[in-house]
């Protein structure tokens, strides 16, 4: 089992890094990352943070577009090139085909965040911005973020076209750092349904505004621990959660 799993995840890397548009994302972002240097000179104080804070934004954004546009074509490209006719007819279950899919792309993601990250920390180390443990969690947490969102954009490919998986992944990721105001908001309306509605949102969809250190890296605020093992212990049941209902409803699609 663990063995197949291995290859497929080794093949969608393969296949991954192949991609050309995940090359010109990557070198955007650390286009972007080396433009916070010129966008820093328009202010006289606070360089180094503007530095940093365009550094790691770009880090975030680029990141979610990487995983969104290689997790949408997760399960399309195999059935337009009827690979997946063969690999599912084999001794390969569903999930096995899933799970194998999605620790590629993770690694593949977790690839660039790698080179991104790099980029980041070479630029702060050159323009004298301040590097402490605290951008490193930043930078762990983001990496964190992405591998829940490979998993919604799984979730999407599994049963529905590209072009709906990204816009559905990509309001995910949009609402997912919107969900604490919409339960501050809820909390404050007089309508008990709303309340409730809001509350229930809230811990359905995911609560990514809780892998967002930045402001604290910025400001070399301290974290405590639970600040990042807990987002990751959170993320990592979500992607349980999320992969598992990949799989049922990857089990029932019809290939035929």
């Amino acid at each position: 089992m663990f063995g197949r799993i291995r290859t497929i995840a080794g093949n969608t890397v393969r296949e991954a890094i192949r991609n050309k548009v995940l090359y010109a994302l990557v070198f955007f972002a650390v286009l972007l990352i080396g433009v916070g240097v010129l966008l820093s000179t328009l202010s006289y104080v606070e360089q180094e943070r503007i530095i940093q804070d365009v550094g790691l934004s770009a880090i975030r954004l680029f990141g979610a577009l990487i995983a969104i546009f290689l997790g949408v074509g997760l399960i399309h490209k195999e059935v337009d090139r009827r690979t997946i006719y063969t690999i599912v007819t084999k001794s390969v279950a569903r999930w096995e085909f899933l799970l194998g899919k999605y620790l590629g792309l993770v690694a593949t993601v977790w690839m660039q965040v790698v080179v991104m990250s790099a980029a980041f920390l070479a630029v702060s180390w050159l323009t004298g911005a301040p590097i402490g443990v605290t951008h490193l969690y930043a930078l762990l947490l983001s990496a964190g973020e992405l591998a829940l969102l490979v998993a919604i954009a799984t979730f999407f490919s599994a049963f529905t076209t590209p072009m709906l998986a990204s816009f559905f992944t990509g309001g995910f990721y949009v609402v997912g750092h919107l969900t604490r105001d919409l339960k501050q908001l809820g909390s404050q309306s007089d309508v008990e349904s709303v309340k409730q509605v809001a509350g229930l949102l809230y811990r359905i969809l995911p609560d990514l505004e809780s892998f967002n250190l930045t402001i604290q890296a910025l400001h070399e605020l301290p974290v405590a621990p639970a600040e990042v093992w807990w987002p990751l212990a959170y993320g990592a049941l979500y992607v349980i959660v999320v992969l598992t209902l990949a799989s049922l409803v990857f089990h029932r699609k019809d290939f035929r």
